[in-house]
């Protein structure tokens, strides 16, 4: 841990990154995502692993409003899903200046890791990615990260992926999954595109899902090129498999 610290410390001075702007269509996704809280991602299968985490560093991107983003990551998510790969972070828009990548081997420490990043005024916003179940994520473990994220101002998104739903003290809880993606012209990939269901959110609201798209360019969510709405049923969607593996021990 005190080689993290020093690694935070690193990180003060001026922001990084410009502020990114906020998505031009908000009925294609709503601007539900408070700053200075804790933020529930779930993978709606295993294979939706890859899917969560590319999420979860968009929404980091969106909302480090110029701070430094740390991605905690569990070693055994790496494992099972393929640890970070350079080409697929360049198409989110992902430069090696934009985030602070640290492993840990248990969840323990991944919610360590968490929690020091929080407290640290420079980081805008922190990705935890877990694996499986874990007694470790527990109810007390979510309102200590919450009180990091208040004290600090930055915002966390906890993605999970082979664990069901849990009581957290978080403000919102999604389920995330990958969907096609639109093609580009001449049949070029198009781009990264998702499925997230709001599940849960304080103050209420019912469930409803969006499917979007990710552009890297603008770095926001927006509305699926060619699709006809933005809320749909789940079971429209396809799963598509995404990812890649870069061996490179990174932290």
């Amino acid at each position: 841990m005190s080689v993290l610290k020093a690694q935070l410390a690193a990180l003060d001075g001026p922001a990084r990154r410009p502020s990114l702007r906020r998505p031009r269509d908000r009925e294609a996704f709503p601007d539900v995502w408070e700053t200075g809280v804790v933020h529930d991602l779930y993978a709606q299968t295993p294979a939706d692993a890859v899917a969560v985490n590319g999420f979860g560093l968009g929404l980091a991107l969106q909302t480090a409003g110029g701070r430094a983003i740390v991605w905690g990551l569990h070693e055994m998510m790496g494992h099972e899903a393929g640890r970070p790969h350079g080409p697929g972070l360049s198409e989110m828009g992902l430069r090696p200046a934009d985030v602070l990548l640290v492993w840990a081997r248990d969840i323990q420490t991944l919610l360590a890791i968490g929690e020091e990043a929080l407290r640290t005024p420079t980081v805008g916003a922190v990705l935890l990615s877990a694996w499986g179940e874990g007694r470790a994520l527990s109810l007390t473990a979510s309102r200590r990260l919450a009180l990091a994220a208040a004290a600090g101002g930055g915002t966390l998104f906890l993605a999970r992926a082979g664990a069901v739903a849990a009581p957290s003290a978080a403000e919102s809880r999604w389920s995330v999954r990958a969907v096609a993606s639109v093609p580009l012209e001449d049949g070029a990939p198009g781009h990264p595109s998702f499925s997230a269901t709001l599940l849960r959110r304080r103050g209420g609201g019912a469930p409803k899902t969006w499917t979007m798209e990710w552009d890297r360019d603008e770095q926001v969510f927006r509305d699926a090129a060619t699709l006809s709405g933005a809320v749909v049923p789940l079971a429209a969607q396809r799963p598509v498999e995404t990812g890649g593996t870069d061996r490179r021990r990174v932290a």
